[in-house]
């Protein structure tokens, strides 16, 4: 348990506005006060008053941050091992599906020792930039030949282990992956991601820490008969999805099921306010409806979409269906929530020609407390008492951010990672200022190992 710790904020997002002067204390990895300057409490002007007659005799009763400091941000989409294909895959044309292939390559590389090593790599780069939790949809679970390694869960272990290593939270979204293609035996280094059927998925996920979520590959590799055995295993946890990311993939299960992606899992009892939607980027009328009415997430990551070319989803008719927007990294051909943040506005703009659809409160809310609820962390991503404390500071005079008045837009339209300059998760400083050359000297070893 860690002892009582306060910091004065120059300018904090509290209560869904930027306010000065924000007085936080913080015992056992949770905010006990939050007081913003000038708060009608005589408790809080006191804390005020006696916090600057302090510094007036020389003394530090706080610590002061300067800067614009943001609840924890939330990365609800993660393939740590897409990291190694950064710089690599964008070399030549190609489809979602010439991708795979390469992704496939490095996935037949890894072991639990090599997974763990560049899992830690790729989370302290995350927690470099601010994300002080990682939504994990984690496949590779078995060795080369498809044979599960003397502990079953070897692979998602070494992920929670290089999380712990990093200093970020790591959500793991155990995934269920048993065919190449609706029903179809899984073939090459698919082995490594399949358990033999739903149930042997959910006996080895049983024995997992407790604070684990599930997932469902797709709709293209897991059964619809299957299914049901996934949603009882995943009750009262977050349960993620791939949906609707590629035409192909609707037009395959069409062929198979008679039904889109949406309508299969809304069919089999899978969408609701726990189960997030991945992508979600090809949808009818109708599945804007079953993700809407039942509650579902819907999990953008818009660098990645773009990257591979899967087309620009429709967020903004989503939230007016009833579904609320998350964001994710995705396969990490770039590392940046903020970056996330402004393009599933900029996105919204080419799409329609218009501006003005997402404002800069409501992508900040969809990167840190929605997503964190989305994770089944409702606990985490508010600057307020009871919530964990976590805190991420960015630089307000930095080149991309100096003159841009230092508040939530800052943050959105201006913002990057580079800006971060301190986090702070569960009450402990986990990144300063000068780490982030660290970071990179050992992504740089590990992923250049992986590719010798």
């Amino acid at each position: 348990m860690s002892g009582p710790t306060s910091y004065l904020l120059e300018r904090a997002w509290v209560d869904g506005a930027v306010r000065d002067d924000v007085l936080v204390e913080i015992a056992d990895g949770r905010f006990t006060s939050v007081t913003p300057e000038g708060g009608n409490s005589r408790s809080a002007s006191e804390a005020s008053r006696q916090n600057r007659e302090f510094h007036r005799l020389g003394g530090e009763a706080h610590e002061r941050v300067a800067g614009l400091t943001l609840p924890g941000l939330a990365n609800c989409h993660s393939h740590a091992f897409h990291r190694a294909l950064r710089g690599r895959t964008q070399r030549e044309r190609g489809t979602f599906w010439t991708w795979r292939e390469q992704m496939y390559g490095v996935a037949a590389r890894l072991d639990p020792d090599s997974y763990g090593a560049l899992a830690r790599a790729v989370y302290r780069e995350m927690v470099a930039t601010g994300i002080t939790t990682v939504g994990e949809f984690h496949y590779l679970h078995h060795q080369p030949d498809g044979t599960p390694y003397d502990e079953p869960n070897a692979m998602g272990l070494a992920l929670l282990e290089a999380g712990r290593e990093a200093g970020i939270r790591v959500v793991l979204l155990d995934t269920c992956y048993l065919s190449s293609g609706f029903g179809e035996p899984p073939e090459g280094v698919q082995v490594r991601y399949a358990d033999r059927d739903a149930e042997a998925w959910a006996g080895r996920v049983a024995d997992l820490p407790p604070g684990h979520g599930a997932a469902v590959h797709s709709v293209r590799a897991v059964p619809d008969d299957q299914l049901g055995v996934v949603r009882d295993a995943a009750a009262g946890r977050p349960l993620h999805v791939h949906l609707s990311e590629q035409p192909a993939e609707n037009d395959a299960c069409v062929a198979a099921y008679g039904a889109t992606p949406a309508q299969l899992l809304a069919d089999h009892g899978l969408l609701g306010p726990a189960t997030t939607a991945v992508h979600a980027t090809h949808l009818t009328a109708d599945d804007l409806g079953h993700l809407g009415s039942s509650g579902t997430h819907a999990c953008f990551c818009p660098t990645t979409e773009r990257d591979l070319g899967d087309g620009i989803g429709p967020s903004r008719e989503l939230l007016a269906a009833g579904s609320p927007l998350t964001l994710g990294s995705d396969s990490h051909a770039v590392v940046d929530l903020f970056e996330e943040m402004r393009a599933v506005e900029l996105d919204e703009r080419l799409a329609s020609l218009a501006r003005g659809h997402w404002t800069a409160a409501e992508l900040l809310d969809a990167g840190t407390h929605v997503g964190h609820a989305s994770l089944g962390l409702p606990d985490v991503g508010g600057i307020a008492v009871g919530q964990r404390a976590d805190l991420v500071t960015v630089d307000t005079r930095s080149v991309r951010t100096a003159g841009t008045g230092a508040d939530e837009h800052t943050a959105v339209f201006a913002a990057t990672a580079e800006d971060v300059v301190r986090v702070v998760v569960d009450g402990r400083v986990v990144v300063r200022e000068g780490d982030r050359a660290e970071v990179g000297r050992e992504l740089d070893a590990v992923i250049g190992g992986l590719w010798r």
